[in-house]
């Protein structure tokens, strides 16, 4: 397993992060002694950075990753998690809610401090409210020292400059934004870079679209990119390969973003994704992949609070 700096945090995060929803069912019902089997299973394959959410299963992924961590050594391992969202339109980034979020957090997770917190999907919220009133009540957090970093996360990827250029982050986490399909992030990355901040990113597989089963129905892509995504699926399985590999590969492989986050609850499919990081990247499909996919390059749908997208 490689491990990167994670900005200016001080935090050597390994290639591949364990992405907790999973455990809440978030994909697929789980069984929870099997989530716990894939949790420590991802510590044994060297990965250090676990990230999970009150939002996922209604905080059921922060309970269950709790009973996961009981006796393992607080110090192999950083954890992060969100504060903001806690339902599919349910969010509250006022300082008393975040504040007592944190608090029921670290009581699900059965730790004393969690290493990065996260304000979640800041692109449903005016992002005053965020900059003004929830990061300053995470940095009182940090300073009692029950946090030790204070991120933000987030699709539009013009939202994360529009807070860092008002306010003090340490990370952004990005999803479907540095894919196959959507490099829209690395627009930002010089000033991300420059500021010292940390940048994680997840779903590589931009939420099922880059996988032979495609993306779930409720998924919000255009029909056009969906499409496109579904050919070069097809053009990957016609040469025997997978483009689901190729995808993971492809973000986990950029040296500049720290560490690319993964779900699932099965254990052998973070057997294989570790596998998977550590093998060459097939060049020549990927040019053929990403050709497929250059008329719909960049084009994502949105999400949130229209001033607040790209």
């Amino acid at each position: 397993m490689k491990y990167r700096q994670l900005g200016r945090t001080g935090l050597q995060v390994s290639a591949l992060s364990f992405g907790a929803s999973s455990l809440g069912g978030v994909f697929r019902d789980i069984d929870e002694d099997e989530g716990i089997r894939t949790v420590h299973v991802a510590l044994d394959e060297g990965i250090n950075f676990i990230d999970v959410a009150p939002y996922y299963g209604q905080t059921r992924a922060e309970t269950v990753l709790g009973k996961a961590l009981r006796g393992v050594e607080r110090g192999s391992y950083y954890l992060a998690t969100k504060v903001g969202r806690y339902g599919a339109r349910d969010f509250d980034f006022s300082r008393g809610r975040v504040i007592e979020s944190v608090d029921e957090s670290l009581g699900r997770l059965g730790i004393d401090h969690i290493d990065l917190i996260q304000c979640h999907d800041i692109e449903f919220v005016p992002l005053d409210t965020v900059i003004e009133e929830t990061l300053p009540a995470l940095r009182e957090l940090q300073q009692r020292g029950k946090v030790g970093h204070v991120g933000i996360t987030g699709l539009p990827v013009g939202a994360f400059l529009r807070v860092a250029e008002r306010a003090e982050v340490d990370t952004v986490l990005s999803y479907s934004r540095y894919c196959l399909n959507d490099t829209s992030l690395l627009r930002i990355l010089p000033e991300l870079e420059e500021r010292g901040i940390g940048v994680l990113t997840a779903s590589p597989l931009s939420m099922g679209l880059l996988s032979h089963r495609g993306p779930p129905g409720w998924h919000p892509a255009s029909a056009a990119l969906k499409r496109a995504c579904a050919r070069a699926a097809e053009h990957c399985e016609s040469l025997g390969s997978n483009i689901s590999k190729l995808a993971l590969q492809f973000a986990a492989g950029e040296e500049r973003l720290a560490s690319c986050i993964v779900g699932s609850a099965d254990p052998e499919n973070i057997r294989r994704n570790c596998r998977w990081i550590e093998e060459p990247l097939d060049e020549e499909l990927l040019g053929d992949v990403r050709a497929i996919l250059d008329p719909v390059k960049d084009i994502c749908w949105y999400e949130g609070l229209p001033e607040n997208s790209d």
